[in-house]
């Protein structure tokens, strides 16, 4: 079934929400924030429609996946000028603790002005700590925006500073 950004379906006052909308993401969360969507168009209140773009994902496996925005090739293939980072799970203190190493956490910028564009990371805890990402994508940040965010020390989520910093070679705990 189609719908617009909204929910709404061809068929006036019919909406439709997870798994049966062709082309979004068949993930709880989603469905989750469409139902919202729709049930506060239907009350006639001020909404944000859905942006798939804007939607993590989160693969619950070990070590875990997460992701948000556009890969470093659909960057390219869009036409950015990109600038990636990558920090390695093994700098992370947290981690260390944890005795998880596995994986990293890449982020894809824009070079100009720092936009976020994509965070994809595999690891400790990553279904977690891309919620910093699907914010930041959200609110449009910039590199400049996530570098003055203060990471709590040592935790796996502090991973996440390090990868920002990492595209401008700025993390500290290579």
């Amino acid at each position: 079934m189609h719908t617009n950004a909204f929910m709404e379906t061809d068929e006036p006052n019919v909406y439709a929400i997870g798994d049966i909308v062709a082309g979004q993401p068949q993930l709880a969360h989603a469905a989750s924030m469409e139902g919202m969507i729709a049930v506060g168009r239907m009350a006639g209140k001020e909404v944000q429609p859905f942006d798939r773009k804007r939607c993590p994902n989160a693969t619950y496996c070990e070590p875990q996946i997460g992701s948000i925005g556009l890969t470093e090739k659909q960057a390219r293939e869009a036409g950015f000028d990109v600038k990636t980072g990558k920090f390695p799970f093994i700098g992370n203190s947290k981690a260390t603790i944890l005795g998880m190493h596995e994986g990293f956490i890449k982020v894809v910028a824009e070079t100009k002005y720092g936009e976020i564009l994509g965070v994809h990371a595999i690891g400790p805890l990553t279904t977690e700590i891309i919620s910093e990402a699907t914010a930041a994508l959200s609110l449009e940040g910039t590199l400049d925006d996530m570098a003055s965010v203060i990471h709590a020390h040592p935790t796996v989520w502090e991973a996440m500073g390090d990868a920002f910093n990492a595209v401008r070679g700025l993390a500290i705990n290579f």
